[in-house]
């Protein structure tokens, strides 16, 4: 595989790979490429981003190669994220809410894997509108992250604590997702239409 090929690549798996990173060994691994390579791969794709002026960078925390964006932008990010056009939160993150407000502590794979599609957009969503929030990293290949609801969370649907959380055993499958979080699922619906009504107002 040619130089300009493997780094393409690379930058499209620590892309999809989000907040979560890469390390060489997981990268290694894939590519089938030794670490020499990949790290002389990241550090080009490093220097890349840094002249080429991108708005995103690359970053190795804990042995994790990631990308993220540049702190001198936080404010337009802030202000984007808090814009009245996307005050409402979108069904894929209204689900995603739904089945961390149940089930964490839950990493963003798991989310996936309940959904059946990718939730990494949804989670971002979530983390900047301050309704979830990384609260540990599961003891797996990679240390992914473990995400779990806020303060803001309760506050901003009415809830004492989660025990208000409506219980899953009323429902008739226990064992089904679906069931077990449609009540919240339209509790955060209505609570949200409220929301957006009071706005118009």
């Amino acid at each position: 595989m040619d130089f300009p090929k493997l780094k393409s690549i690379i930058e499209g798996m620590l892309f999809l790979a989000g907040e979560e990173g890469l390390t060489v060994k997981q990268l290694c691994e894939v590519l089938e490429q030794r670490p020499d390579m990949i790290k002389e791969v990241l550090a080009e794709l490093k220097m890349d981003m840094s002249r080429e002026g991108r708005g995103l960078q690359l970053l190795e925390i804990a042995g994790h190669f990631q990308m993220a964006t540049l702190k001198e932008h936080a404010p337009y990010f802030e202000k984007l994220a808090y814009s009245p056009s996307r005050s409402s939160l979108s069904q894929a993150a209204l689900e995603t809410l739904s089945i961390i407000a149940y089930r964490q502590p839950i990493t963003r794979i798991e989310i996936e894997e309940i959904r059946g599609v990718k939730a990494e957009r949804a989670i971002h969503t979530l983390v900047n509108k301050d309704l979830i929030e990384e609260v540990g990293r599961a003891e797996a290949i990679g240390r992914p992250i473990l995400y779990g609801t806020t303060k803001a969370f309760l506050d901003y649907f009415g809830l004492a604590s989660l025990k208000d959380l409506p219980d899953p055993e009323q429902f008739a499958d226990v064992d089904s997702l679906e069931d077990e979080t449609h009540d919240l699922f339209d509790r955060i619906r209505n609570e949200q239409l409220t929301i957006d009504d009071m706005n118009q107002s």
